[in-house]
């Protein structure tokens, strides 16, 4: 089983290579470890979770405790549970996400833009492994007041936005999208690299 000093000790670059050999007891441990107030041990412990769920499903049973952490007053706890629900959308067979997403989305009007910027980039797993929410997500995206958001986050929120928002243009267009997009590329806000970015996938 993997013992903190042992997970302390990784590089940030190993942790792919280690999330592969993980077993069932190593990914309770790990669970039981995103709540340590020792950030690396917590970072370490979110990262290999993350990098597990890309290839394998067996830190879906974890949903639950996941969601929990959706209303934690801690913000880094709920910045965990917004990127791992999101990495295990994948494997979501139960459709559990679908009962998710309400308290998901809430997350875009968290007081710590850092949290609503993991947030609107997570969704891009969502969007693209449940489909059917693709109107609910771009409706909560587009009805979010740019002009409210800290001055200095705004360019990048909304360039977040903007990129889900086009993932979404991809499979299924509607007029909404459209103008919002429009909107966002001829409102001032962005500047040239940012429209750049933004015109190439386009």
């Amino acid at each position: 089983m993997i013992i903190a000093d042992q997970l302390l000790a990784f590089g940030k670059e190993d942790l792919l290579e280690v999330s592969k050999t993980l077993n069932e007891e190593d990914i309770s441990q790990l669970i039981k470890w995103l709540n340590e107030k020792d950030d690396k041990l917590r970072y370490h412990s979110l990262l290999l979770l993350g990098h597990r769920s890309e290839e394998y499903g067996d830190v879906y049973p974890y949903w639950d405790l996941l969601c929990e952490k959706l209303k934690s007053p801690n913000s880094y706890q709920r910045s965990i549970g917004v990127m791992l629900i999101a990495a295990n959308a994948k494997w979501d067979k139960d459709d559990r996400m679908d009962s998710t997403i309400d308290d998901y989305l809430k997350i875009l009007g968290d007081k710590k833009p850092v949290t609503v910027r993991q947030c609107i980039q997570a969704l891009s797993e969502i969007v693209t492994h449940k489909p059917n929410l693709q109107d609910k997500v771009s409706r909560e995206l587009m009805a979010i007041d740019i002009l409210g958001v800290k001055p200095t986050m705004r360019k990048l929120i909304l360039m977040d936005m903007l990129n889900i928002l086009v993932l979404i243009r991809k499979s299924q267009n509607s007029e909404e999208i459209e103008t919002y997009i429009f909107n966002a590329l001829t409102g001032g806000l962005l500047d040239k690299k940012a429209l750049k970015q933004i015109e190439s996938v386009l």
